[in-house]
């Protein structure tokens, strides 16, 4: 049985209706419907198999979910370098932001000194989705014991008409003020960035558990 097969043999037409929803610029026949947790098993079982090979060279994919499977086969890779390899194979060709957001390779910690200058390429994309892709990293990766207050400039100085760059950046900010305050309320104070990303950033963290009443009466007056 191939790995499409396999798909099939776990679809679900109601959540590929469901998932069309979501993702409207991805035609709804391009869905097979199988749910993230079931491609995340089949996933951790192709890869204990070993027989990924064919199905990561064979790019572009034809349905939404065989990108969504991709994206998990490549966050189970455990080697770094190969990590970045299949990650910038695959990267130009994700479409749309939930196959983007799906992607947490575990092995991208092993070198954040690495890492952190494939984010400042990624982020400097103008390919949508690769730039967000940079950006979450960012965030996953260096907010918290390797955070560097310059490192807020790179998603302060993206210029972008893309919606799912500029929400991307708006949830870095967010997250950015409810980890490193200090450093990120400045942005927000001195409105830094463009008018709807600050408006953004502004109801995504009055939206936080982590950030106190204080902080988002504070926020909110900037708007």
């Amino acid at each position: 049985m191939n790995i499409l097969e396999k798909l099939y043999m776990i679809q679900d037409k109601k959540y590929a209706a469901f998932q069309a929803k979501l993702t409207p610029n991805i035609p709804p026949e391009k869905f097979i419907g199988v749910r993230i947790p079931d491609c995340r098993r089949l996933a951790k079982e192709l890869s204990k198999e070993n027989n990924v090979s064919s199905f990561l060279d064979r790019l572009p994919h034809t349905y939404y979910d065989e990108n969504i499977l991709h994206s998990l086969l490549i966050s189970e890779i455990k080697d770094f370098d190969t990590c970045i390899y299949e990650l910038e194979r695959f990267l130009p060709y994700v479409d749309n932001w939930a196959v983007c957001d799906t992607m947490s390779p575990k092995a991208l910690k092993k070198h954040k000194d690495i890492l952190i200058e494939k984010i400042k390429d990624w982020s400097s994309s103008t390919h949508t989705y690769t730039c967000r892709f940079g950006l979450k990293m960012l965030m996953s990766h260096f907010l918290d014991d390797d955070f560097i207050p310059s490192y807020l400039e790179i998603p302060a100085g993206i210029i972008s008409d893309e919606y799912y760059v500029n929400m991307m950046r708006a949830w870095f900010f967010a997250t950015a003020l409810a980890k490193q305050w200090e450093s990120a309320f400045p942005y927000i104070k001195e409105k830094r960035l463009d008018e709807w990303t600050h408006n953004k950033t502004i109801q995504k963290a009055a939206e936080s558990y982590r950030i106190t009443k204080e902080q988002k009466d504070l926020l909110r007056s900037l708007r």
